[in-house]
């Protein structure tokens, strides 16, 4: 297939990239390197992501640009699907810049759904957050359970494309997949993101920042099962024509007192805490159920949380020693 695939250079983005050539896809990929964090590691990801080769096509634009309306229009290089990735991430940044993530992650959202609406792309995959779910105390989270009171504007920018999904779907037939991503980590994972962050800090000896009392809770997911979710995503949103929400997450939940401790253990340092407040937008727990990600995508995450802070703290020391 002829993938379009926004965030192709992105932490989960270059990871599916390299899942879909190595398979003999071809992918069209589509990020416009913002400095949200240094674009030079996304320079490095996409190297790495093409680097065995495969069909590949790299657009330097943002998602709202006009100029993708050529990419559609074109039939060498019109998609058979698309697989929408790219967004402003983070709960707290975005609550201190909502317009930001309302622009890129909504406006940006809909331009794609409407470029593939007129063009005839039916088959939609879009990256949503288990942050929908908000501050709920029912586990696991269920895809029908009731997401009406997301807690931070990032989260309710990623609410905002299913809605979308499911009013394209309605009105002009598209198949859209919603897949809602849980605290995913691994290989190439964001600087500022939690695992990352906090690694580096026990590596170096320097405070690590624990907001709360550390019994917060998350279901943390390797990369490599993410990345296997996406592609059963696209594969059926190509074959089943229908609207549909999937959980990928680890279906198993540490808390953050745990995870800074498995830490330690693999990294062999021991943590500088200090201790800070609960953050604003801050969800106590998730918890996936994957009851229908299992049954329809055959979803089925094999990586436990040692397993992936090994891969993950062996991948950040040899990144850092090639520095």
């Amino acid at each position: 297939m002829r993938v379009l695939l926004t965030g192709a250079a992105g932490f989960i983005g270059s990871s599916v990239t390299q899942a879909l050539l190595a398979r003999g896809d071809q992918v069209l990929g589509v990020d416009n390197f913002n400095t949200f964090y240094d674009p030079a590691i996304k320079e490095r990801n996409w190297r790495e992501a093409i680097a065995a080769g495969g069909d590949h096509r790299l657009l330097r634009l943002d998602i709202r640009d006009p100029a993708l309306r050529s990419i559609f229009a074109d039939g060498t290089t019109r998609p058979d699907v698309v697989c929408h990735l790219a967004a402003w991430a983070g709960v707290r940044p975005s609550i201190a810049d909502p317009l930001t993530y309302q622009a890129n992650n909504v406006e940006g959202t809909v331009h794609l759904l409407e470029l593939a609406r007129h063009h005839q792309v039916r088959p939609f995959v879009f990256a949503s957050s288990s942050s929908v779910y908000g501050a709920r105390q029912k586990v696991p989270f269920s895809e029908d359970d009731r997401v009406d009171d997301p807690i931070s504007p990032y989260a309710a920018t990623k609410k905002a494309g299913e809605l979308f999904g499911y009013t394209y779907h309605q009105l002009f037939g598209t198949s859209f997949t919603g897949l809602r991503f849980f605290t995913v980590y691994g290989p190439r994972q964001r600087p500022e993101m939690a695992i990352h962050l906090f690694a580096r800090s026990i590596l170096d000896g320097t405070p690590l920042s624990l907001h709360g009392d550390g019994s917060s809770s998350r279901d943390y997911t390797f990369i490599d099962d993410i990345v296997r979710g996406v592609v059963a995503a696209i594969d059926r949103t190509v074959q089943v024509p229908a609207y549909r929400i999937y959980n990928l997450g680890g279906s198993e939940t540490t808390s953050l007192s745990e995870l800074v401790a498995h830490l330690e253990r693999t990294l062999g340092n021991k943590a500088v805490v200090r201790r800070l407040p609960d953050q604003p937008g801050d969800v106590p727990r998730t918890y996936a159920d994957l009851t229908r990600a299992k049954a329809e995508l055959g979803y089925a995450p094999s990586t436990s949380v040692e397993q992936g802070l090994l891969r993950f703290c062996d991948w950040l020391k040899a990144r850092r020693s090639s520095e």
